[in-house]
């Protein structure tokens, strides 16, 4: 059983490789932000804390559903945009359930990825949970400005919580997504199922 870890930055296209991954190798994938939808749809946010409590919960249902799985011996793909503070709970997972780990990193040049976050955030596809800060469901005729961050602090500040160098140990195999359409997504399949065993 193997733990595939999918991370990087915002807008790299995580969910979408993480999907492409689960059905070619056929290993069931969690994602958090999946869950963090189901939790804005479900329990709602009234205050940024709030909203960081349901992203805290729902990193904990991850880890809940990865060793379910494992504990059958069953792999599971993971996506996420692991950080540092994810490690503690990765590893007490992985301590519990040992196997072979690979993150796939996904990387790229952060003006083309900076200007996807953007485009992301103001498509009207994209869940509003993850938009706004102050409120969800937003109250009736209240959908404040969006305010982007700045390409400064879109890169200094996810570098700062250690999304671009993500390492829990194991296999790393770096993946540029500049260009997605580019990734092969079966020689990426055939090479992580070649370390799992």
């Amino acid at each position: 059983m193997a733990c595939i870890l999918v991370t990087g930055f915002p807008a790299t296209g995580k969910s979408t490789l993480a999907a492409a991954l689960s059905k070619e190798l056929g290993i069931p994938m969690f994602s958090k932000d999946s869950m963090k939808e189901l939790l804005y749809d479900t329990v709602g946010f009234r205050s940024r804390a709030e909203k960081v409590a349901l992203g805290v919960g729902a990193m904990e249902i991850l880890y809940y559903c990865a060793g379910q799985m494992l504990s059958l011996g069953q792999s599971v793909i993971l996506e996420n945009n692991f950080e540092n503070s994810s490690k503690e709970g990765l590893l007490a997972l992985l301590a519990k359930y040992p196997g072979p780990v690979v993150t796939v990193a996904l990387t790229g040049d952060p003006h083309v990825i900076y200007q996807r976050f953007l485009q992301r955030d103001t498509s009207p596809e994209r869940h509003r949970g993850h938009v706004v800060n102050t409120s969800y469901p937003e109250p009736p005729g209240e959908r404040p400005p969006y305010v982007p961050l700045s390409f400064e602090q879109f890169v200094a500040g996810f570098r700062a919580r250690g999304m671009d160098d993500f390492d829990i140990g194991g296999v790393r195999i770096p993946v540029d997504v500049t260009d997605f359409s580019q990734v092969d997504v079966k020689a990426l399949a055939q090479e992580i199922a070649a370390y799992c065993g």
